[in-house]
């Protein structure tokens, strides 16, 4: 049963929410609207009582004047208009200048009672105080207390006859704690929905800036990916396509040998394509068989790796120093593609019959990868312009602290020397 009523209410709760919103803009867009319908409002409540009172007074208000030893002045009916207009028109800036609402409403209201009248429009002082605790600046309030706090003695003075000073300070002082505890309740409410919006809009930011940075990170991972698979067996293919166009007319058992090779490192690239884009295609059909995916690639293959690049031409001695086989996928990854980076390299531009040292050293928290060619004199090098290559390198480095430097050799060819930290960190990769 609590739960229909609850349902039930959800579409009404849900049309006092539009509608507040709607005032709420309309207020944005209009806010003189708002304060002259208050100081209307104060108008017609209070002050036309007042003036309907003041011209039908007759004997038996005296009387009960009398009864109750009220002494209050009958003022002519100009100053109770003009008293009346002191303390409710201000109300139409208690909003934009709260302050000085305030302060000009208690100048007449105590002028007021020090003349000894009694109005209805003093409500407009509470109303006043209110919007001062609510629009004004904190640090005036003790101020107005303080104002408030005088202007409340002088009226319970005035009606002593009647009632008690004390009875009439504590009404009087209860009312002016609870305006000032509304203005302060709402205006933490409504800061405490400005920090939430606030909070929602910059998690919003964040949440845009993180799929944002993960959408660059996922494609720069995958270019990398793509530039060492398509870059390093079309620097292979092309090799030996060259080759054996050339050897085609003087050893054609050696171009037979050339396009069998051409075919294995096609298929090769063909495979790691479609491991690389396998991981990222959506399946659009459950039922459907997933392809079959292999390994990434690690320290083992470089063995591997080194074979097809002999085929094209380069002459290669690899050696490994130290426990590699210890280190995790990520690492032997990383190292595998330098390792293929700088041998494309070498094959592109330094060419086939080209020497080639490659050395991989573990000692302690430190892995070294050496890659040395002899390059013929003079020829221009893998590393004369910074492509996507060197920066790929030194990004899969920077995962693990390390560092990739290339350039040309002291004895002649060319050296890219990298150096990763082994040491193990929070939040591994």
């Amino acid at each position: 049963m609590i739960t229909d009523d609850v349902s039930g209410m959800g579409p009404l709760v849900a049309r006092f929410a539009r509608v507040g919103q709607r005032l709420r803009q309309a207020d944005r867009a209009r806010p003189w609207v708002l304060d002259t319908a208050v100081v209307v409002l104060v108008l017609v409540v209070f002050c036309l009582p007042d003036l309907l009172h003041h011209g039908g007074a007759g004997d038996g208000d005296g009387d009960e004047r009398h009864r109750f030893q009220f002494a209050f002045t009958q003022l002519p009916l100009a100053a109770v208009l003009a008293l009346q207009a002191g303390l409710v028109l201000p109300l139409l800036w208690r909003r934009r200048r709260p302050l000085a609402a305030f302060a000009a409403i208690a100048v007449v209201f105590v002028l007021q009672w020090s003349l000894g009248a009694a109005l209805r429009a003093d409500v407009a002082l509470f109303v006043a105080l209110y919007s001062l605790a609510l629009h004004g600046r904190l640090r005036r309030l003790p101020w107005a207390c303080g104002v408030m706090a005088a202007g409340m003695v002088l009226v319970a003075v005035r009606v002593s006859p009647a009632v008690s000073v004390w009875d009439a300070l504590f009404f009087l002082l209860s009312t002016v704690i609870a305006a000032l505890a509304v203005g302060l309740m709402v205006r933490t409410r409504r800061a405490q929905l400005a920090g939430l919006r606030e909070r929602a809009a910059r998690l919003e930011t964040e949440r845009d800036q993180r799929i944002r940075l993960a959408t660059a990170t996922e494609r720069a991972r995958v270019a990398r990916e793509m530039h060492d698979i398509v870059g390093h067996n079309l620097s292979v293919i092309i090799t030996l396509a060259d080759a054996g166009a050339y050897a085609t007319d003087t050893a054609p058992e050696r171009g037979k040998e050339a396009l069998q090779l051409i075919g294995d490192t096609g298929r090769t690239a063909l495979g790691e394509l479609r491991r690389v884009l396998g991981v990222l295609r959506e399946a659009s059909d459950g039922a459907r068989q997933a392809p079959e995916l292999s390994p990434q690639p690690g320290l083992a293959d470089i063995e591997s790796l080194c074979d097809s690049v002999r085929t094209a031409g380069l002459e290669i001695v690899y050696r490994t120093v130290g426990e590699v086989d210890a280190l995790d996928r990520g690492m032997q990854l990383t190292v595998y593609r330098i390792v293929q980076e700088a041998l494309t390299n070498t094959l592109k531009h330094a060419g086939s019959g080209t020497q080639v040292t490659l050395s991989v050293l573990v000692e302690d928290e430190r892995l070294a990868i050496r890659v040395r060619d002899d390059g013929p004199a003079g020829y221009p090098g893998p590393w004369n312009e910074e492509g996507h290559g060197l920066v790929g390198m030194r990004e899969r480095a920077a995962l693990y602290g390390g560092t990739v430097s290339a350039g040309p050799a002291a004895d002649g060819g060319w050296v890219v020397e990298a150096a990763l930290d082994l040491t193990p960190r929070g939040g591994a990769r």
